[in-house]
């Protein structure tokens, strides 16, 4: 049973806590001195308490994408890894050049196979000979490239050594994290330099990084991501409950003050269950409504789109068509008449301006300020010109809303662009979202995580 696979995996992480509370259990049953039962279940307290797990993220110069890293295999090796919200778990190319004596392929029937939900198991088709990431008798699982929108089901079920975390959080070591072994060369299209696998923080799937990580009893299945907008100061994901600290430069908790919405599940989609969707009402430019068909707001349960993600795979956000052009529209008539538009020098970019009128901000440049209005009329994620709009050249601003060129897809793909000097918390029990503004407000960035490095 799943039951059974789940507790031995947990067995060696309770083994702290299971101690201290057997400890405090026989001084109750003794009748110890009071001083003493306050002392032991400090102690308690203390081994037992949640942790907060820092996840250092790099923004790819070229590419856009974000990149974490972390160590894995015997002897370990620093492995780079595409982040990816919808991603069912960790998964590394396996095709050339793995090497590791703590590799275990997950055989049928298997613990880490069962707890995993394969798709099937069987044998090594795909290579001449074994190898790790096809191997006989094991379990293989859906895996999926979201920058070339690609899904494969032969990543082999395995297990091996994992090193996560960096200063100032904790550093884990996990001798067993189930993690997919791909031998497909087309699932590492488009990966930035250097990349060979994918970090999943899927939703629901066992085996994304946080749902493994809350196995351990200092961390639950709650994470914090804040990207930085530089691509040489390097942003976090906070695993753990919190609090999230950064620094301005005195030490603040930015998981206070925070907006939440409820998840919105797709049930239907393929694979998109592991995908965070949130519900959005309205979307509002300086303050005024735009005109939106309101039905592409909602999950379309039969055709199975609509609806608004959230991602980390997409550089901007994305609108359907029709939601684009009422968008841009009226973001071009909120905009300072002395402001003129200018031709894209960019073929993603649909509307660009010259930024010689513009003003600066705290908060950057000074262009109308968007309204994602979430779940009521006074629940509202406020974008300012520092995510809205992206300097193209030295004279020319352009809107970093681009227009969907694909059908059967989300309404509104809120991408990277949007997140970046924000904090989001995933509260995956909660079955919640929590928006911060943007940490310039508060004279602070993602990268001011960490005290002991010069930024």
């Amino acid at each position: 049973h799943k039951s059974v696979a789940i507790n031995l995996l947990l067995c060696k992480y309770w083994f702290n806590c299971a101690i201290c509370f057997l400890s405090f259990y026989s001084i109750m049953t003794f009748k110890f001195p009071l001083s003493l039962l306050i002392l032991f279940l400090l102690l308690n307290i203390f081994l037992c308490s949640s942790e907060v797990l820092y996840l250092p993220v790099t923004k790819d110069a070229s590419t856009l994408q974000y990149i974490t890293e972390v160590s894995q295999r015997t002897p370990l090796i620093p492995i780079k890894l595409l982040v990816h919200l919808g991603g069912r778990s960790l998964w590394v190319d396996c095709d050339k050049g793995f090497k590791s004596s703590t590799y275990k392929p997950g055989v049928c029937n298997s613990t880490q196979c069962t707890y995993s939900n394969p798709n099937y198991c069987g044998d090594c088709i795909l290579k001449p000979k074994l190898q790790p990431g096809c191997n006989n008798n094991s379990c293989y699982i859906w895996g999926e490239n979201p920058l070339i929108d690609w899904f494969d089901d032969s990543a082999e079920i395995a297990d091996d050594v994992l090193v996560i975390g960096s200063t100032p959080g904790v550093r884990v070591t996990w001798p067993r994290f189930i993690f997919a072994c791909f031998v497909s060369p087309n699932m590492v299209r488009l990966l930035a330099n250097g990349v060979t696998g994918i970090a999943g923080f899927g939703r629901e799937s066992p085996i994304s990084i946080p749902n493994q990580l809350a196995l351990d009893p200092r961390f639950t299945k709650k994470f914090g991501i804040c990207l930085s907008s530089s691509t040489t100061s390097r942003g976090v994901i906070f695993i753990g409950s919190g609090p999230y600290y950064v620094y301005n430069p005195k030490k603040i908790d930015i998981s206070n003050n925070i907006l939440y919405t409820k998840l919105i599940a797709n049930k239907n989609a393929f694979l998109v269950t592991q995908e965070y969707y949130i519900q959005v009402s309205s979307i509002k430019i300086a303050g005024q409504d735009i005109p939106l068909n309101k039905t592409l707001l909602s999950i379309n349960k039969k055709d199975i789109d609509g609806g608004t993600r959230i991602s980390t795979a997409s550089p901007y956000t994305i609108l359907h068509p029709s939601i684009y052009y009422a968008f841009k529209t009226a973001f071009i008539n909120a905009l300072p008449k002395n402001v003129a538009l200018v031709e894209s020098p960019m073929k993603q970019f649909g509307l660009c301006f010259s930024s010689k009128n513009i003003k600066s901000t705290n908060v950057g440049p000074a262009v109308p300020v968007i309204d994602i209005v979430l779940h009521k009329p006074s629940a509202f994620w406020r974008i300012y010109g520092t995510n809205s709009v992206v300097q193209v050249n030295k004279d020319v601003m352009c809107l970093a809303f681009v227009k969907q060129d694909e059908e059967r897809e989300p309404s509104i793909v809120i991408g990277g662009h949007q997140l970046e000097e924000n904090l989001l918390i995933f509260d995956l029990p909660g079955k919640k979202i929590g928006f911060s503004s943007s940490l310039k407000l508060q004279q602070t960035s993602c990268s001011q995580y960490d005290n002991t490095i010069l930024h």
